[in-house]
């Protein structure tokens, strides 16, 4: 079965064009040109993904990024492939702390676009590397299998490359791994080395699953080295 992309883009050329392209290399492209009407469709069929342009006329790709991740159950965790015109780093690290899973600045080749989608799909859908469903340490549950993340009964909600990298650090608890250890755990992320984007999404992860974010108990920081997953934690 193909998969199924949402672009929620105003260019209605550049979204012909894309949209026609992404066909032919094998997925279902639907197509709406503001942020409103992109909410209302992905809520009442949620896609595979989102490819989401950051200028839109009515609320901009931000504010559709933060409501998403704001929604219930599936819709709240599709991923999100944020495009813009943008150059600016901070709108690409406020992007990721909105929960974006990926970050493309216009113009790009189409070819990249492919590859990123790709690589997102792939960290979705591919098979955990451990025969355990269940990962716990405490209170702390994550389910491989549904892809959910718990503390005390309650869920968490992450998007699909920060439950791929709590899981990459949960697996090596007690390790300290730099970022491009981190990075190259998530297989298949076909992005530059940007390390502040991984800073970005560890702080969006201790928001989900610590009880003080401020004095972290289960991801800790290795100043000048990286992080690791604490062993001892409740």
């Amino acid at each position: 079965m193909s998969s199924r992309l949402l672009m929620i883009e105003d260019d209605e050329r550049l979204a012909g064009m894309v949209g026609e392209y992404l066909r032919h290399s094998g997925y279902e492209v639907a197509h709406e040109g503001n942020g409103l009407a992109g909410l209302a469709r992905l809520q009442e069929n949620p896609p595979d993904l989102v490819i989401l342009d950051l200028m839109l006329p009515d609320i901009d790709g931000l504010d559709v990024c933060r409501r998403i991740r704001g929604l219930s159950g599936e819709a709240a965790r599709v991923p999100v492939l944020m495009l813009t015109a943008k150059g600016d780093p901070m709108d690409r690290i406020i992007g990721l702390e909105l929960g974006a899973d990926d970050y493309l600045p216009k113009p790009f080749e189409p070819r990249e676009l492919l590859a990123r989608i790709r690589a997102v799909l792939r960290r979705r859908g591919e098979e955990a590397p451990s025969s355990a469903k269940l990962i716990r340490f405490g209170s702390l549950e994550i389910d491989r299998d549904a892809r959910t993340v718990t503390v005390a009964g309650r869920a968490s909600e992450l998007t699909s490359y920060q439950f791929d990298l709590l899981v990459a650090l949960a697996e090596r608890a007690g390790r300290v791994l730099t970022r491009d250890q981190i990075m190259e755990a998530v297989r298949g992320r076909e992005i530059d080395a940007f390390d502040r984007s991984i800073d970005v999404h560890m702080g969006r992860i201790r928001a989900a699953i610590e009880d003080d974010v401020k004095n972290p108990k289960r991801i800790l920081t290795v100043r000048g080295v990286g992080y690791v997953f604490a062993k001892q934690q409740d």
